[in-house]
């Protein structure tokens, strides 16, 4: 066969939910276009149903999540990165694509991306000791400090940055053990599709990750009044559906972390680390040592 003749094979998008990848169970779609109004693809329009789904599945995966060692997370998250780097041409083709870039400038977001995933990686050990210790107190205690994941957190995905945007605000909220519902760029969805096939690949457990495409106020709505979702991240909210949401969040008092102006080509602090851990402090008695009554 001559090769004009060929047709090529599209990309079937879908979601990504509890570790498999159904389609939406609406059965709707939407056309994704680039930066000039070219058509790239069509990905799937989640429905309330598909985000309830997604909480079920976060909930059922983070108990094994959140119990797994710091290290083992660590290397999971490596993992991750490794995985990129081998599909790197492949995302830099969907982000030029969705952000309008040219092939090197492209290149260099996926780059920033996987280092980013590697620079995550390399927290999941090191955030307890960071914030978490032991506490003067005034008596004859231990006053112990550590921090312990939040639980299932829905992350509204930055609009404009389809990949990097993207990692930086998942990587830490999983990076610390907690289980996540990201609903991707509204506009430019299909790297946030692609990277769920990696994580699927990458001994990430099934439900730890789940990623939604469509309308992201028809999909965080549900999300935001769920009382099985613990946390929430608006950075991809505009002003007044954050507004909305943090009405909706505050019925089960979720944690809420409102969008604000980031550049996520500069190295993150531990902001985002920190904003979904709740700390536990333990008191246990020290105890008494000798005749004399000396302590430890």
């Amino acid at each position: 066969m001559n090769a004009v003749d060929r047709l090529n094979v599209l990309k079937t998008y879908k979601l990504y939910v509890g570790g498999k990848f159904p389609r939406s169970e609406s059965g709707r779609v939407y056309e994704v276009t680039d930066a000039k109004g070219n058509w790239l693809a069509n990905a799937p329009l989640s429905s309330r149903k598909d985000a309830r789904d997604a909480v079920v599945a976060a909930r059922k995966a983070f108990g094994g999540w959140s119990g797994a060692t710091a290290y083992n997370r660590g290397q999971v998250l490596y993992r991750v990165a490794e995985m990129l780097e081998g599909r790197r041409d492949q995302f830099t083709r969907e982000v030029a694509g969705a952000e309008g870039l040219s092939k090197s400038k492209a290149a260099a977001v996926v780059d920033a991306t996987i280092d980013r995933w590697v620079w995550y990686a390399g927290w999941t050990d090191k955030i307890a000791q960071v914030v978490g210790g032991g506490n003067p107190v005034a008596g004859p205690f231990f006053n112990l400090s550590s921090p312990e994941p939040t639980g299932v957190v829905a992350v509204l995905a930055p609009q404009e940055s389809s990949f990097l945007g993207l990692v930086s605000v998942l990587a830490p909220v999983i990076a610390t053990g907690n289980t996540a519902i990201v609903v991707a760029s509204e506009k430019t969805p299909l790297p946030a599709l692609s990277l769920a096939e990696v994580l699927a690949t990458s001994d990430v457990p099934g439900g730890v990750v789940n990623v939604l495409s469509g309308r992201t106020a028809e999909i965080a709505t549900p999300l935001a009044a769920h009382q099985d979702v613990n946390a929430i991240d608006l950075a991809g909210a505009d002003e007044a559906l954050a507004k909305d949401l943090e009405i909706a969040a505050a019925d089960n008092l979720k944690r809420v972390l409102r969008p604000q102006p980031v550049d996520y080509t500069e190295t993150p602090g531990i902001d985002r680390l920190t904003a979904f851990l709740e700390t536990k402090t333990v008191w246990h008695p020290t105890g008494s040592l000798g005749a004399s009554g000396s302590s430890y």
